[in-house]
């Protein structure tokens, strides 16, 4: 055997990234069943690659017995004695059965046998370097679109995205580049397979978490993450420095940062407000951006009952029930809104509480309040 295949095997694992230990183990299996059969042989073999000399051998090995059962799997003691007079029963006698021309056969029939040993190391690489990768945000181009996926090269492989993970706001076209978030990384026999979503929730969290360096930091905690994708969003965000305006940071200098996500989410008004640990508080924040006269809170059934001015009903509640709806999600409370008049006349408010907890700048903030960019 030439030493030029061994430089062959040297050039594949740098160039597939595989150990190159491997390559080996996968031509050492390949040129045993090459030998097995073309030569009709079941007997036991060992193939010995020598690198440094470029040189291959096979061995067919066999147990010493004292009677001779099976030829091919066996040879008695008095002939292994003949080769070596220290052989005992039950030892196992190497010999070597290399053919003259087992190089140019076996370089044959193994050649399919290595491919796919490589093919599957390389899965496994592929694998590796992904895996790690679930539940991070990253940057694909658009290949293809069949009638279940669109699938999205992301670099050495190409990701999964189903309809339901698609934004229905969105149009996809072949070579588009986008964000993506990774859900699952699975390795199957297929290979490894990854399937990516533009309407998870952990899209618009690492989209924050890369957009705002205090979040990074840890400065700023991202609390919850509700979202309606490609209409409306909602999320809640934590300073533990109470010299820290957390909205303010993930808001940005005339709101850039945030208008950077919106831009990345095709238009998703997205509002941002202020975590709390009383529900009273957090509530409230969390209906932004419309005001909120008082909140009742049942502890047992974690639910609320939000009194809003008449006039900020409609606005509490949202276009088919969605600004209650996030603000739900993203609390994790109940939430039943009724207006000034009806929580009167049901005995929930007294006539002489006023409204004086109007959403503050500070408490919340929404892509609708356009006074903050003027």
């Amino acid at each position: 055997m030439s030493s030029q295949l061994f430089d062959a095997i040297d050039l594949l694992a740098e160039e597939k990234g595989i150990e190159k230990e491997i390559l080996i183990e996968a031509l050492e299996a390949a040129l045993i069943s090459a030998y097995k059969k073309n030569f009709q042989s079941a007997t036991n073999v060992r193939v010995e690659l020598n690198e440094e000399k470029g040189s291959m051998k096979v061995f067919s090995r066999k147990a010493i017995v004292e009677e001779v059962e099976d030829t091919q799997q066996e040879i008695s003691l008095a002939e292994a004695k003949e080769i070596d007079p220290n052989y005992e029963v039950d030892d196992v006698i190497e010999v070597e059965v290399t053919p003259k021309d087992f190089g140019r056969i076996a370089a044959q029939a193994a050649k399919q046998v290595v491919t796919q040993r490589v093919r599957e190391a390389e899965r496994g690489v592929i694998y590796s370097e992904y895996v790690d990768r679930e539940d991070d945000v990253m940057t694909g181009i658009i290949q293809r679109k069949d009638a279940r996926f669109i699938y999205v090269n992301l670099g050495k492989i190409e990701a999964k995205l189903a309809e339901a993970e698609q934004m229905p706001t969105e149009e996809y076209h072949t070579h588009d580049r986008l964000k993506v978030y990774v859900t699952k990384v699975e390795n199957t026999s297929k290979g490894p397979q990854i399937y990516i979503s533009r309407s998870h929730p952990g899209l618009l969290k690492r989209l924050f978490e890369m957009e705002v360096p205090e979040i990074y930091d840890g400065i700023v905690e991202i609390k919850s993450v509700a979202r309606e994708a490609g209409d409306r969003s909602k999320i809640s965000v934590y300073a533990e420095n109470e010299e820290i305006d957390a909205v303010g940071a993930c808001v940005g200098p005339r709101g850039q940062r945030v208008q950077a996500i919106v831009d990345e989410l095709k238009g998703e008004k997205i509002d941002i407000v202020e975590w709390a640990e009383d529900p009273v508080v957090y509530v409230s924040n969390a209906l932004s951006p419309s005001k909120v006269i008082d909140v009742l809170v049942n502890e047992e059934e974690k639910a609320t009952t939000v009194i809003v001015p008449d006039y900020q009903l409609s606005l509490a509640i949202g276009k088919r029930g969605q600004n209650a709806r996030l603000a739900a999600k993203l609390t994790g409370w109940k939430i039943d809104i009724k207006s000034e008049t009806e929580a009167k006349n049901e005995g929930l408010l007294e006539d002489d509480l006023k409204d004086d907890s109007e959403t503050t700048e500070e408490e919340s903030y929404s892509m609708n309040d356009n006074d903050l960019f003027e």
